[in-house]
Formats: C-alpha cells, sequence, structure tokens
C-alpha cells in the first residue's frame, strides 16, 4: 500500500485501485479517483457502498483491522480536510470555539515577533470563519460546540480545515436532516469552495444536491465503480441499470383525501415549550396551539432546521418536560416527563430517533435489543419476544443472520430498519419517526417510506407522526404541519399545503427546494 506526494500540477489527489478489505470482505474495491482543483467530485451509491471509506482514504484512514492495497497519491504541499456527517464528533465539548480555531492559527504565526502573534492569529480565525460562511464569527468564537446548530458545527470544522490551508474538502453528507432553505447555503458555502480552486469531493444521497454542485459524478455499488463522468451525462443519461435504479426517485402515494374517522388518538392543546439557556433563563423555542392526530393517519412536520419539529416530538414522547400545554393520548393527558409515564403509556407512543448508530448499544447483538422492548413495555417473556423480534426484523427486510449482529456491522439502512421494529414490538398507537430517511440512498429510503405506508395502511390503529426536511416526503402523509422559528405557521391536508401553501415560509420552503430539483 502506497501513499505519498506526487508532484503532478494538474491532479491534486488520486486513487488508483484502491482496495480495502475487513474481516475477509472488500468494503472498496478497485476503486480509482481523481480529484482536480477547483472541481466537485460527487460519490453516490446505496448505505454501506464504500463511499466512505473511498473518501477517508484521501486521509491515509482506514477502518480497523482493514487490509489495504493500491496507491493514494496527494500532491506535495495538499493537505486533505474533512468535514464529517455529524460534526458534533470532531469538536472537542469542553473547549469554546475560539480555542478550537486558535490552536490550530498559533503554529501558524510562530515566525511572527512575539506581540503581533495573538492579533494575527485571531485575523486568520475571523477569515477563515468568514470562508466558511460563519460572518458573525466575534459571537460565535465565545459559544461551545453544544450550543451552536449542527449547520454551524458543520461549519467550523470546515473553518479548521481551512485554516490548516487544505487544497482538497471531502464533505460527507453535508445535507443530512437539513431543511431547503439551509441545503440551498450549503451549496452556495461548497460552491464558493471549489471557485477558490479547492478541490470538494461530495459524498452524498442527496440528488438534488449533487445536481446542483457536481461537476464529476462517481456511482458506487459493493464497493466497485459502476459508472463515472461528468455530472450532467450520468444524472441524465445513465448508462448503467444500477445508477438508473439509483436516480429513481419515485415513491407511491397513498390515499391521502380519504376523510378521517373517530376521535384523534393524540391531540395537542396550548403547547408551548422552552430550553433553558444557561444565566439567561428559560427561551420559549416552540407555540402549537392545537394539532390533532387520527388513528391510521399520519402527519408530516416540516420547517428549517431549529424550527421546533424535533421539540414538538420529542414532548409528545415525553423526552422534553419544559413545557405547558395538554398532550392528550385518547383524551387522557399524558404526563410531561418520560419517567412519569405508565408502562402502556410508553408503549403507546414510541420514537425512532434519526441516529440509529447512536441509539444502539455497541455491546449487544441487535436482535437482543429489539426483543428488549417486547419484554421492558408489554411484560414478554425472553424467548418469545426473540421470536417476535426476528419476525419483525425479517418483515422489515433483516434476514436472522443480519438480527443476530451487533449494530457495528449493519449499515445505516439496515440499522434504522431495526430501530423501526425495536419501537413496533412496544405495539404503538402513535409512532414518531424523527428525520429517519435523511442521509439514505434513494433505494433504501424508498424502502423504509414503502414499510411505513404499508404499516399506517395495514393497521388502522397505528398514527404516525414524520418529521422531515424532504417535502416529496411529506407529501407521502395524509396532513402536513408547517414550523418556523417555533411557531406553526400553517397545516392542513398534504396535497393542500404542498401544492397552495397559504404562509409566506410555506412558499419560500417550496420555491427552494424547486430551485434544488432543478439543479440550480
Amino acid at each position: 500500500m502506497k501513499h505519498e506526494k506526487d508532484t503532478g500540477a494538474e491532479c491534486v489527489a488520486e486513487l488508483r485501485d484502491l482496495r480495502v478489505v475487513v474481516d475477509g470482505r472488500a468494503i472498496v474495491d478497485g476503486v480509482d479517483l481523481r480529484v482536480l482543483p477547483g472541481r466537485v467530485t460527487a460519490l453516490i451509491g446505496a448505505s454501506g457502498s464504500g463511499k466512505t471509506t473511498t473518501g477517508l482514504a484521501l486521509l491515509g484512514e482506514y477502518p480497523a483491522g482493514a487490509h489495504v492495497t493500491g496507491d493514494v497519491r496527494v500532491a506535495a504541499g495538499g493537505l486533505v480536510g474533512y468535514v464529517p456527517q455529524h460534526p458534533a464528533a470532531a469538536l472537542n465539548p469542553a473547549r469554546r470555539v475560539s480555542a478550537l480555531l486558535t490552536d490550530i492559527a498559533r503554529a501558524q504565526v510562530r515566525r511572527l515577533p512575539l506581540r503581533q502573534r495573538r492579533a494575527a492569529a485571531r485575523d486568520r480565525v475571523l477569515r477563515a470563519l468568514a470562508e466558511a460562511q460563519l460572518p458573525d464569527g466575534e459571537a460565535l468564537l465565545r459559544r461551545y460546540p453544544h450550543q451552536l446548530s449542527g449547520g454551524q458545527q458543520q461549519r467550523v470544522v470546515l473553518a479548521q480545515a481551512l485554516l490548516l490551508g487544505a487544497r482538497v474538502v471531502v464533505a460527507d453528507e453535508p445535507t443530512t436532516g437539513q431543511d431547503a432553505l439551509t441545503k440551498s447555503r450549503i451549496v452556495e458555502q461548497l460552491t464558493a469552495l471549489a471557485a477558490r480552486g479547492i478541490a470538494v469531493v461530495l459524498l452524498s444521497h442527496d440528488l438534488d444536491v449533487v445536481r446542483a454542485l457536481a461537476d464529476e459524478v462517481v456511482v458506487l455499488r459493493a464497493g466497485r465503480v459502476v459508472e463515472s463522468g461528468p455530472a450532467r451525462r450520468v444524472l441524465l443519461a445513465p448508462r448503467h441499470e444500477w445508477t438508473r435504479a439509483l436516480l429513481d426517485e419515485r415513491t407511491e402515494s397513498p390515499d391521502t383525501d380519504a376523510p378521517a374517522a373517530g376521535q384523534p388518538v393524540l391531540r395537542v392543546r396550548g403547547l408551548t415549550a422552552r430550553h433553558r439557556d444557561g444565566a439567561r433563563g428559560p427561551a420559549v423555542v416552540l407555540r402549537a396551539p392545537e394539532l390533532d392526530l387520527y388513528p391510521g393517519r399520519s402527519l408530516a412536520l416540516v420547517g428549517r432546521s431549529g424550527s421546533g419539529k424535533t421539540t414538538l416530538a420529542r414532548c409528545l414522547a415525553g423526552l422534553h418536560r419544559d413545557h405547558d400545554g395538554e398532550i392528550l393520548l385518547d383524551g387522557t393527558p399524558l404526563p410531561r416527563s418520560l419517567r412519569d409515564r405508565t408502562r402502556s403509556q410508553l408503549a403507546a407512543v414510541q420514537y425512532v430517533f434519526q441516529d440509529a448508530h447512536a441509539a444502539f448499544d455497541e455491546h449487544r447483538p441487535v436482535v437482543r435489543q429489539v426483543a428488549r422492548t417486547a419484554v421492558r413495555l408489554r411484560g414478554t417473556d425472553e424467548d418469545t419476544a426473540t421470536r417476535e423480534a426476528l419476525t419483525t426484523l425479517a418483515g422489515l427486510g433483516l434476514p436472522e443472520d443480519l438480527a443476530h449482529r451487533h449494530p457495528g456491522r449493519l449499515s445505516g439502512g439496515e440499522l434504522q430498519r431495526a430501530a423501526l421494529a425495536r419501537a413496533l414490538l412496544a405495539r404503538p398507537r402513535v409512532l414518531v419517526c424523527d428525520e429517519i430517511t435523511s442521509g439514505l440512498d434513494t433505494l433504501t429510503r424508498r424502502g423504509i417510506l414503502d414499510v411505513l405506508t404499508a404499516l399506517v395502511q395495514g393497521r388502522g390503529d397505528l398514527s404516525l407522526v414524520l418529521i422531515t426536511h424532504d417535502l416529496d416526503t411529506a407529501a407521502l402523509a395524509h396532513r402536513v404541519a408547517v414550523l418556523d422559528a417555533g411557531e406553526l405557521v400553517e397545516q392542513g391536508p398534504a396535497r393542500q399545503v404542498l401544492t397552495a401553501p397559504a404562509h409566506p415560509f410555506t412558499v419560500s420552503l417550496m420555491e427552494t427546494t424547486a430551485r434544488l430539483t432543478a439543479g440550480t
């Protein structure tokens, strides 16, 4: 295995016949990749296709125990920066943003006279923040990573890479869980990087962002390149059958026009939720005067990042207790805190988290963790719960050999199905799914959405709350509620809200989505 510097003028990084084998299985198999300055190269493919392993190879990083062959060449003096899918993991939570960036800047001003170093380092830090599209750098420097939104954390990691002088930036799923307006800003940010001559390697399931950004597209399947070429040609006239399947984003829409029957299973009345903000005390982050969910129906919550979607969902599930107002299940008020709810109330409202990996214990087989729900919430014995877990997992497309694996050996899509199975073993009345299809490729996303649609249609007593930034996904719901800056600004039948929006924010969300879909 070679990992060396190359003096070639044009290509800033290159992979030749890269092969990465883990536990006897090739997760990357014979990949060639050329990265050019000022160009955006997008790697697309299903979960587990080898995109992240290929991107990290440019940094010389590989999975533990990997056997690696092939060449990785990086131009002389060309540093490679990495912006991970979950940027919080790359930032020290105990240090302010100023410390995280100043440590890098200090090393670059050591040759200056002592009295000039501090000001010079700060100038470099503020310039890097501005280049990463964080213009309010002065205020940001005083904060800790947990006080930033996911998008701000992402741009701080990018600022670190720019401070180091990266000539190549690997952006791993930078738009996961982001609304159309935030996506649009990320597209602008990466476009600005490329305009400065920095090569961008984009690892993404988000085809709208790939259309808007990519100059070149590389399609991976099971670790191999099945197709590559100029973005326009690959996206508009794919030659390989797998590429055509990957680009097909059609999903069957249920009948969402049929009227709801009976009484609401869940009602929200006068909900006002708060977050505590240090010395400044509680701040109101959500107001939802009225919201109803009927049996056998689905409700999509949409809005930009930070609009209050997840806070509302966490209130429903008893995960956020600092709120006023009432949440009623079958007409009976639910306790605000999870700890005060009975076993039947806990089972009735189940929550499936966006980050499925973080929701599982890495040290226990998946089937045991899924079965535990039936044991804990329904009093089922271990053997019966295990059989039920295996049946449910198989019904969601996870056969027994996968079910007995530990979470780290499942792909993101497989683990998301396992998380869904775990919630279903509680036999819930209400299933809350928080961005569970974000970060998944089109094929896996379509499979998950088909499963959810079939569950709601097949079980007349199950209701679904679907938090999503994706308006195509929201269109699969019966009703849509739109949140902006913590306010419930519009709600109604999905077809009505998404084709004839009444509120200016919903209109702007629709227009931005249309521009991204058009690749502009």
